[in-house]
């Protein structure tokens, strides 16, 4: 689990609708992966995994959804 955000002012919670405002805390770019200081995972893809093992899929848009 994360510890509390030691920046200031505090990153946003993973569960918050600004959840990708967080400083990035570890950078994978090769890999196309950022760590937020919330814990949240963001990918070059636009898709994310939230700490709770949630996924959000990418946000392709003009693609149709099914």
């Amino acid at each position: 689990m994360f510890t509390a955000c030691p920046h200031t002012p505090a990153c946003p919670e993973s569960n918050s609708s600004d959840q990708e405002a967080a400083k990035i805390v570890a950078s994978h770019p090769e890999q196309g992966w950022y760590l937020l200081c919330n814990g949240l995972f963001v990918f070059d893809d636009t898709g994310e995994l939230v700490p709770d093992g949630r996924v959000i899929a990418p946000n392709r848009p003009g693609l149709a959804t099914v």
